[in-house]
């Protein structure tokens, strides 16, 4: 019955079970003084001790309420009124929505602690064993440090990283395009329509399978071909017959030390259809009879993107590579050789699996980034050349350089969030498939 009563007294006041019944005084108060917070903010960010008083007639939550019930009010309404410094501004409101919706969450979390901690502590309080606050106190202290000192990281992720992918979330539900911008129209929801118009609209679904199916094409070459160029690479630096190894792994690593905004621009010098210099080398030596369209012919475009990016990436592997090679044990060889291996067996039973294992994890990541490799894109070519039978993108767009166009130049927020959450899943889904199939992750 007093098991009951404790719990009842926290459902209401926040620690009073604790501070009443089981005598946990501190621990009470820090419950308390949670709620309190929590009401102390909504009352004071808002008018409601002027409406209590009388003094507001006309209550309105749209003016008069506080942070969070005007926060969760403006993620559901987005603005009542247009125009002026007095009217609402939807992004704003849904921004303001998102931070007290995810503050409530938090808050809730505390307050389903404050009732399982008056539970638990009647039952110890009726337990000989238990002695006094002070023991229970550092066992909660002891029981929970991991849990307080990541606490602060926690808060600092859940608004860093999961509020702006929550409001992308949210924006692909919106009508936000360039029809509908605040302050001086109001938006609305939409529901899956932003999604219907992608797959069902002939213009927007042939662009989005285009634009898809070059990025999937780009992202495999160009992980796969690094990795296993680096490979390479790293075998045969490693090789014992070579001499001066840190002078070519020097030169080497050069294109990966140097930052790609410094070396694509001049990339896109050197390749220019007109005036590349490697064009006019080529057809001073006779190789050539006219311009090799780099960048304004679609497939010879795509093959460029390629394999500058091979170049700028395979160093990185073969850095990393090196290491797990100078890391295997010599005799692992000498073994295989008494048993009558060659090298290509060596390479195929010790050497693959070995390297394999040390650096699948790193391959998924850089699966990931090039997937979403929009300064390579971006910086070389922009996503061109054109294509007038593409809605807003180029031959060479992948999908993190089309959403870039859709939002900064067309002011299409609402499509280019659609994009975004499908992007988001689909990298999400592979990048775990890809994990839970690795050693790495199997031996965790």
């Amino acid at each position: 019955m007093k098991s009951k009563k404790t719990v009842l007294f926290s459902v209401f006041v926040w620690g009073s079970g604790q501070f009443f019944i089981c005598k946990q005084r501190l621990k009470g108060l820090l419950f308390f003084a949670v709620q309190l917070t929590m009401i102390l903010t909504e009352l004071l960010s808002g008018y409601w001790i002027e409406w209590l008083c009388g003094y507001i007639p006309d209550f309105s939550i749209r003016l008069h309420a506080g942070f969070f019930i005007k926060g969760v009010w403006g993620v559901i309404t987005l603005g009542e009124k247009t125009g002026g410094t007095s009217g609402d501004h939807s992004t704003m409101l849904l921004i303001n929505g998102v931070i007290s919706i995810m503050i409530l969450l938090m808050l809730l979390l505390v307050y389903y602690w404050n009732i399982k901690d008056a539970s638990r502590s009647k039952v110890k309080s009726d337990n000989t064993t238990y002695k006094r606050e002070q023991t229970s106190l550092k066992k909660l202290y002891q029981r929970y440090f991991p849990y307080f000192i990541v606490t602060p990281i926690g808060i600092a992720f859940l608004f860093v990283v999961c509020m702006p992918i929550l409001f992308t979330f949210l924006t692909s539900f919106l009508n936000y395009n360039r029809d509908h911008l605040p302050p001086g129209n109001l938006l609305s929801w939409v529901g899956f329509l932003n999604f219907k118009k992608l797959f069902t609209i002939p213009i927007w679904s042939h662009t989005f399978m285009k634009v898809l199916l070059w990025t999937v094409v780009w992202t495999l070459v160009t992980t796969f071909a690094t990795y296993f160029l680096g490979m390479f690479q790293a075998m045969i630096l490693n090789h014992s017959s070579v001499k001066r190894k840190k002078i070519f792994r020097t030169i080497f690593i050069l294109p990966w030390a140097v930052p790609q905004m410094v070396t694509l621009p001049v990339f896109r010098n050197l390749l220019n259809g007109q005036f590349s210099p490697i064009n006019q080398v080529l057809l001073e030596l006779g190789v050539i009879s006219s311009n090799i369209p780099f960048l304004s012919n679609a497939l010879v475009a795509k093959a460029t993107v390629i394999v500058v990016g091979i170049w700028l990436g395979f160093p990185m592997f073969m850095v990393m590579m090196l290491g797990v090679l100078s890391n295997i044990e010599r005799s692992l060889y000498e073994a295989a050789a008494l048993d009558g291996a060659g090298k290509w067996q060596e390479f195929q039973k010790i050497t693959f699996p070995l390297v394999m294992k040390a650096t699948a994890p790193n391959l998924i990541m850089s699966m990931a980034a090039n997937f979403n490799g929009f300064g390579m894109i971006y910086f070389l070519t922009q996503g061109g050349p054109t294509n007038s039978n593409m809605q807003f993108a180029g031959d060479t767009d992948i999908l993190i350089s089309w959403i870039y166009k859709l939002t900064l130049n067309q002011q299409m927020y609402d499509i280019a969030a659609v994009m975004s959450v499908l992007l988001f899943f689909l990298i999400g889904l592979v990048s775990f498939w890809n994990f839970r199939r690795t050693t790495s992750f199997q031996e965790l």
